[in-house]
């Protein structure tokens, strides 16, 4: 049997492959602590899950959700993001409901790119955002993340003869797995650099409530991470993705949309339009639930997290490996010990397999990830020590 040969760069994921090494490790006996997979141990709003239960017994929710039966969740999302960043969205025009953020940034690429086009990516970066790309039959030109440039592609090292044949470019802020956040002057120069070069710019933002400040400085007010639509309040050129995983904990209920230029929200719609219907309307109804209620819960999750990556951060320093701390998202960023420095695969392998810790390999991000590893927080504190200590302990007998 002959498969397409599109599947061919899309054999190796770091999820799978992980997925792989975890089922080994616990069919011979390993307690599994998953540090590996960014889904959210904490519940999801009350209010989000009574509307779901509620819409349950109502009958009327039971068929497809097409377009114009998602307006409640468009205009939901569109005031959401008014409220939280003082800009104005049209819902019929400018809102696209996703199943999952994933699922936009994956299938963009298809109504962007031509074959062979390129488009910009960073390297690393989530492993969806080069799988649309390389199922739409484009090229990716990856922008390497260094920590010496705060995790921020140089623009001005994109060649030129990449640029000529350039369609998009995918940024994400907060910066999975990095954890950077980008500054709102980097966002601006970013906009004028894909409106001089006529490049759509794409922005997957899942972790913007993600930001860990001092919260006794704002009882009241969450801080947050620029959008790219404050730095392209007219929204000639961008697309911004957001999704219920992170902020509402509700990860399982594929929920997501996507807000953006007009024209993008349409060639979108349109691909999607060949694919699904949208989500079950009850799962909708609990989503609009999650954005229009009170959103202390979002501030408690933020807080949770802070708290664990102050554990875990300490915890690590006091074994010896000490790392930056975060200042977004649920991750920790950390270089590999030198043994193990251009190995992340073989390290998370081998830790997984004698430990039961499983963490995601650098490597499986881009080539610019080898030499770290990302460990997600997704775990209570006294656990996420316990991981600590089967990983100093590993350390010790390499």
């Amino acid at each position: 049997m002959q498969l397409s040969q599109r599947l061919a760069p899309l054999s190796f994921n770091v999820f799978a492959d992980m997925d792989r090494a975890k089922a080994l490790a616990k069919a011979a006996g390993q307690d599994l602590i998953d540090l590996s997979l960014g889904s959210s141990d904490l519940p999801a709003p009350p209010k989000a899950l009574e509307a779901i239960a509620q819409s349950l017994s109502d009958s009327t929710t039971y068929g497809y959700s097409l377009f114009s039966n998602t307006q409640a969740f468009r205009q939901a999302a569109a005031q959401w993001y008014t409220d939280k960043f003082d800009i104005p969205v049209d819902p019929e025009t400018e809102v696209l409901p996703l199943i999952g953020s994933q699922e936009g940034t994956a299938h963009l690429p298809l109504a962007i790119l031509n074959p062979g086009d390129f488009a910009l990516l960073q390297d690393p970066s989530y492993p969806s955002h080069s799988g649309g790309v390389f199922l739409a039959g484009g090229q990716v030109y990856p922008m390497p993340l260094l920590a010496e440039n705060g995790f921020l592609p140089v623009l001005a090292d994109i060649p030129p003869a990449v640029l000529s044949q350039a369609k998009m470019m995918v940024l994400s802020y907060p910066h999975n797995p990095t954890t950077a956040i980008a500054p709102l002057s980097f966002l601006q120069e970013t906009v004028a650099f894909c409106q001089k070069h006529n490049l759509v710019l794409v922005h997957d933002a899942p972790y913007l409530d993600f930001v860990f400040d001092t919260f006794s400085q704002a009882p009241k007010k969450q801080s947050i991470a620029p959008s790219i639509f404050q730095a392209d309040p007219e929204k000639t050129v961008s697309i911004e993705f957001f999704t219920m995983s992170k902020s509402y904990s509700m990860g399982g209920f594929r929920v997501g949309y996507a807000i953006g230029n007009t024209e993008l929200i349409q060639a979108l719609r349109q691909v999607k339009a060949c694919i699904d219907f949208n989500q079950y309307q009850g799962i909708l109804n609990g989503a609009i639930a999650a954005l229009t209620g009170l959103q202390e819960v979002v501030r408690e999750t933020v807080d949770i997290f802070r708290q664990r990556r102050d554990v875990f951060v300490g915890a690590l320093d006091r074994i010896g490996w000490p790392v930056p701390t975060p200042s977004a998202t649920m991750y920790v960023w950390a270089k590999l010990p030198e043994a193990w420095a251009n190995n992340s695969v073989g390290f998370c392998v081998d830790l997984v397999k004698n430990t039961g810790v499983a963490v995601a390999p650098g490597a499986g991000f881009g080539k610019a990830g080898e030499g770290y590893v990302r460990f997600a927080l997704v775990h209570k504190s006294e656990v996420l020590s316990r991981a600590v200590e089967k990983i100093s302990v590993f350390l010790q007998k390499c």
